[in-house]
């Protein structure tokens, strides 16, 4: 259970993190587009927006729901709705997450600036590196396509692919919508093959979210286990 809670946790943190913005100046080429990104994400100080989490694929496939808040430059929050009051809570240095299911809550301490904390994409340095270890290119071209076969909605989508293999995705595919220029969804394989697909919605920018947002309390009665993600 801990390997698979890593890698969510992890994945969570990470493609929460790049969730933003998109530019908003003419872009003509791929490379253009996604540095863009990086650049109008520095000035975005804090948001929220609805989270939907789909991991594995058809029938297998596990869904989860809630409401993300981000604030630079790297403090995280899910609250979820489903699983109901499960909890992902990054403040910088603790990743904490809360299992109502099993009475656990899980903590990991992590190095400033570390490449072990997804979070740290949050930044514009941290996409600054997935420009460096992804090649990046339109999955078709420039111009809008379905967001889902048949769908009206519309969206760009830029694919990156990894160049090395210390990466924690293979592949990334980021969906921009052309009008609000907000990624709409992120969908990723992770190198072990799975994958895991962000929806995002419902966006409110630099409301001067407090820091206090991200001061978690854990539940009395709740198992506590730290450092989870190097245990045996």
């Amino acid at each position: 259970m801990k390997s698979s809670l890593c890698r969510f946790a992890l994945a969570a943190c990470c493609m929460v993190a790049l969730s933003p913005v998109a530019g908003a100046q003419a872009i003509t080429t791929a490379d253009a587009f996604f540095t863009a990104v990086s650049d109008t994400y520095a000035a975005v100080s804090d948001y929220s927006a609805n989270i939907s989490i789909t991991a594995g694929s058809g029938q297998r496939a596990d869904v989860m729901t809630g409401r993300v808040v981000f604030k630079r430059p790297n403090l995280l929050r899910i609250d979820f709705s489903n699983p109901d009051e499960q909890t992902i809570v990054f403040n910088g240095e603790l990743l904490t997450i809360y299992l109502p299911a099993y009475n656990v809550v899980l903590s990991q301490s992590v190095e400033k600036n570390s490449g072990a904390s997804g979070a740290s994409l949050a930044t514009p340095q941290g996409l600054s590196l997935m420009k460096r270890y992804y090649s990046i290119a339109y999955e078709r071209g420039p111009d809008p396509v379905p967001l889902d076969e048949g769908s009206s909605e519309r969206v760009v989508v830029l694919a990156l692919a990894r160049r090395t293999t210390t990466e924690m995705f293979r592949t990334i595919r980021l969906m921009v919508n052309p009008e609000s220029r907000l990624i709409r969804r992120i969908d990723a394989q992770t190198i072990s093959g799975d994958r895991v697909v962000f929806d995002f919605s419902g966006y409110a920018l630099n409301q001067g979210i407090l820091d206090s947002r991200f001061l978690y309390d854990s539940p009395a009665s709740a198992n506590m286990f730290n450092n989870f993600l190097f245990s045996e």
